[in-house]
């Protein structure tokens, strides 16, 4: 069990994870936002990371997820692929995606809408599930981050499945 810090190119605000497995391309871990708490999988792009590092205080955190019997084992049906592999089977799996580019704290939850080259557009799954054609394009290579199963990305998944079945009846 190793817990790493990781630095994303553009951000200030470090983040910590519990390192899963990885690619040539990825690292994925389980989140941890802060301190103890374990929130979800992250997969981070490694063309966007500044550094990665071991902290004093990570040997703690690794007793602490033991104490509570938090797993290392890979999501059902997870396999490492390009950026859009990913989104792809995240969509398959929830219904939806979780992804950030450059603004550190700002998260898009979509479904692909379009994919040419190097750039994505998505149908844009907003705070209160609605679903909204987005015109604005992603480059698929400026993804830092991919998330899901966090309680964020749930609650966003439940309103979401919510508005569809208000739509449908």
């Amino acid at each position: 069990m190793t817990v790493e810090t990781f630095y994303v190119k553009g951000w200030e605000e470090a983040e910590a994870g519990l390192v899963i497995s990885e690619n040539a391309d990825w690292v994925l871990v389980r989140h941890i936002p802060v301190d103890y708490m374990v929130d979800g999988f992250r997969l981070y792009n490694k063309d966007l990371l500044v550094k990665r590092e071991r902290k004093s205080n990570e040997k703690q955190i690794e007793k602490v997820l033991t104490l509570k019997q938090i797993t290392t084992e890979t999501p059902d049906g997870f396999e490492f692929g390009t950026t859009e592999e990913i989104l792809r089977w995240c969509e398959k799996k929830y219904g939806l995606f979780e992804f950030q580019e450059e603004e550190e704290g700002e998260l898009f939850y979509g479904k692909i809408r379009e994919i040419e080259n190097d750039f994505l557009l998505i149908h844009m799954i907003m705070d209160d599930g609605t679903v909204e054609s987005d015109d604005q394009e992603y480059r698929l290579s400026e993804i830092r981050t991919i998330s899901f199963e966090t309680d964020y990305f749930k609650s966003i998944r439940l309103l979401w499945l919510d508005a569809n079945r208000l739509i449908n009846n």
